[in-house]
C-alpha cells in the first residue's frame, strides 16, 4: 500500500456523524466498568469494588466534565463541537445516560450484591432488623460518638441555609411543633461529621455474624428526634451535592503558582453545585426545596434507593479478609538480569531494561532512586512528579539524597487533578530537605514521567535515565498497565538533560536526538514516522 493510499481525505472529517462526543464516550466507558459488577465470574468483593469505582467515576465526571459544560451554558456559549452538539444538547444526553447508570448501580446493589454478600455472612443490618442488644449498642454509639459532634441547623431568617461541602453526607429534616423560643417547626439540616466512618462494624457481642455493618446514616435516622427535643420529626432524608471542582488559575495574573493553587483548593469544596442526590423516599416538595436552594434543574436531581454516598462501600473490600472473594494475589516478576545483580548502574550499563507494569515489579524504579541517593559517585538527581501517594519511598529517597548534599531538582505538577493538596505538601517536604522544587511551565501540564541521575564514572559524567508512561506511585503501579525504561543511552540522556533545563530554566532546548516532546515535536514526529 502506498503512502498516498493511507492519506484520509479531509472532507468526510467535517461530517458530524463521524465523531463520538468525548463526554458521552466517557460515560460509555463507565458503563463497561459497571458491567464488571454484574459478571458472575468475577469474585464477589471485586464486583462490589467495580460498583464503587463506577460511582467514583461518576463523581469526578460531574465535578469536572459536567461542571465545564454547565459553565459554557451559563456564559451563553453557542459553539458546537465537531459532532454538531451544543453544550446544552450534551448536558441533556448526559442527564439521560447518567440517570440510567445510577438506577442500574442501585439495582445491582440491592437485588444482586447485597443478597450475595449476605450468603457470605457480610451484612448491612437495616434499622428494621436490629434486635434489642443491637439497638442498645446503636444508642450508645449515637450518644457517645455522634451526638457530641453533631450540630443540627434549624432554618429561619437568622439561620440561613448552610454551606454544604462537596460530596458530604447530609440530611434534610421536616419538623412539627413549637420550640423553646416559640418558633414553629419547619426545616432543618443535619450534616454528618466527615471524621466518622460511614460504615460501622458491630462488635461481636451484639453481631449475628462475623461481618455485620451498620450505616452511619441509619444511626442518625434512628435518633434524629434526639437532636430536636420537644419537636416532632415528620421526615428525614439523606442528600448529597456534587460541586464544580475544576481549579481556576488565571495564568496571566499569577506571580506564584503554588499560592494560586493553594488559594483555589478551599473554593473547590464550595464550588457551584452540578448534581443533587437524595433518597428516593424524599417527598417532591422537599426535593424541590433543595433543587431551588442549590440552583439546579430537575435534570440533575438523582433520587436513589440506598446510601447517597455509594462509593463509601469501597472500604468493605479492605476491611474484610476473605481471599476467596477477591482476585488471587499476584506477585510481579523481576527481569532475570536484576535477580543476578542488585547494582542497577552495572546492570543498566550492560543494556537497557524495559519494565512492563504491573506484570513486572515497580521495585527497580524505587531502587534506582534509592541507590542513586546512597551512591557517593552520584552528583545530581532530577525527577518529575505528578502523583506519588502517601509515604512514598521515592520521595523519601529524594529527601535522603538532598540531605546528603546531592543536587536534587524536582518538577512537581501541582495541578494533578485531586492530588493538588498532596503535591503542595510534597513540595514543602522536599524544599525543607534542600531540594530545588519548580512547578513546570505555566499554561501547560508537566505530564512526562522521567528521572535523570548524573553519576561520575572515572573521567566522565554519565547520565542514567528512567522514562515511564505511568506515575511514580507504587500503588497504582500494581494496578495499571504501563511501561518503564531504564537506560544510560547517551542520546536519550542528553535529551532528558535538555528537557529538564527547558522545564526549570528559560530558553530553548535545541533539537532532541531521540525524544519527541509535546506540544512541540510530538505531533509532527509521529506523522513523519507514520
Amino acid at each position: 500500500m502506498s503512502t498516498a493510499e493511507l492519506i484520509i481525505p479531509l472532507e468526510p472529517l467535517k461530517q458530524p456523524e463521524l465523531f463520538l462526543n468525548r463526554e458521552l464516550s466517557l460515560l460509555e466507558f463507565n458503563r463497561r466498568v459497571l458491567e464488571q459488577s454484574m459478571d458472575p465470574t468475577v469474585p464477589l468483593l471485586e464486583r462490589l469494588r467495580f460498583l464503587c469505582i463506577s460511582s467514583t467515576n461518576l463523581d469526578e465526571f460531574f465535578e469536572i466534565r459536567v461542571a465545564r459544560l454547565q459553565e459554557q451554558v451559563v456564559s451563553g456559549s453557542v459553539q458546537a463541537g465537531p459532532d454538531n452538539l451544543l453544550p446544552q444538547d450534551v448536558l441533556k444526553q448526559i442527564s439521560s445516560v447518567a440517570h440510567q447508570q445510577v438506577g442500574e448501580q442501585y439495582r445491582i446493589l440491592n437485588e444482586t450484591l447485597i443478597p450475595l454478600l449476605e450468603r457470605e455472612k457480610i451484612r448491612f443490618v437495616r434499622r428494621t432488623e436490629w434486635n434489642a442488644e443491637q439497638e442498645a449498642w446503636v444508642r450508645h454509639y449515637f450518644e457517645h460518638e455522634l451526638l457530641p459532634v453533631l450540630s443540627p441547623l434549624g432554618l429561619d431568617p437568622s439561620h440561613p441555609f448552610p454551606r454544604i461541602l462537596n460530596k458530604s453526607l447530609n440530611f434534610i429534616v421536616a419538623l412539627k411543633g413549637v420550640d423553646a423560643f416559640g418558633r414553629r417547626g419547619g426545616v432543618a439540616v443535619v450534616q454528618a461529621p466527615r471524621a466518622l466512618p460511614r460504615l460501622i462494624q458491630m462488635p461481636k457481642e451484639c453481631a449475628t455474624g462475623p461481618h455485620d455493618f451498620v450505616f452511619l446514616s441509619s444511626i442518625i435516622h434512628t435518633h434524629v428526634n434526639d437532636l430536636f427535643p420537644g419537636m416532632e420529626v415528620s421526615g428525614c432524608y439523606q442528600f448529597r451535592v456534587t460541586r464544580n471542582s475544576e481549579l481556576f488559575v488565571d495564568e496571566e495574573e499569577i506571580d506564584d503558582l503554588l499560592l494560586a493553587v493553594e488559594g483555589e483548593l478551599h473554593s473547590r469544596r464550595y464550588g457551584d453545585t452540578v448534581r443533587l442526590e437524595v433518597a428516593d423516599n424524599c417527598p417532591e416538595d422537599m426535593a424541590g426545596y433543595l433543587i431551588n436552594k442549590f440552583d439546579l434543574t430537575p435534570d440533575f436531581l438523582f433520587q436513589v434507593n440506598g446510601p447517597v454516598n455509594l462509593n463509601r462501600l469501597l472500604e468493605i473490600y479492605d476491611r474484610i479478609d476473605r481471599p476467596d472473594l477477591k482476585f488471587p494475589a499476584f506477585t510481579p516478576s523481576l527481569p532475570r538480569r536484576l535477580t543476578r545483580n542488585k547494582n542497577l548502574f552495572e546492570v543498566i550499563r550492560q543494556g537497557d531494561i524495559l519494565l512492563h507494569h504491573p506484570f513486572e515489579s515497580f521495585a527497580p524504579v524505587v531502587d534506582f532512586v534509592r541507590q542513586a541517593a546512597a551512591d557517593p559517585q552520584v552528583l545530581a538527581i532530577k525527577q518529575t512528579l505528578y502523583r506519588t501517594g502517601t509515604n512514598s519511598a521515592l520521595v523519601a529517597a529524594l529527601v535522603d539524597a538532598a540531605r546528603a548534599g546531592k543536587e536534587v531538582t524536582v518538577v512537581i505538577e501541582l495541578r494533578a487533578r485531586f492530588d493538588e493538596e498532596a503535591n503542595i505538601n510534597l513540595a514543602t517536604v522536599l524544599q525543607e530537605a534542600g531540594a530545588h522544587v519548580v512547578y513546570g511551565v505555566v499554561g501547560y501540564k508537566t505530564h512526562a514521567k522521567m528521572i535523570l541521575v548524573v553519576r561520575r564514572e572515572r573521567t566522565r559524567l554519565r547520565h542514567y535515565v528512567h522514562l515511564g508512561t505511568g506515575n511514580y506511585h507504587d500503588r497504582t503501579a500494581r494496578l495499571y498497565t504501563d511501561f518503564g525504561l531504564l537506560t544510560c543511552d547517551d542520546a536519550i540522556g542528553d535529551d532528558v538533560h535538555k528537557l529538564f533545563l527547558q522545564l526549570t530554566s528559560i530558553g530553548r532546548s535545541g533539537r532532541f536526538q531521540k525524544l519527541l516532546q509535546s506540544p512541540l515535536t510530538l505531533h509532527k514526529g509521529l506523522l513523519e514516522r507514520f
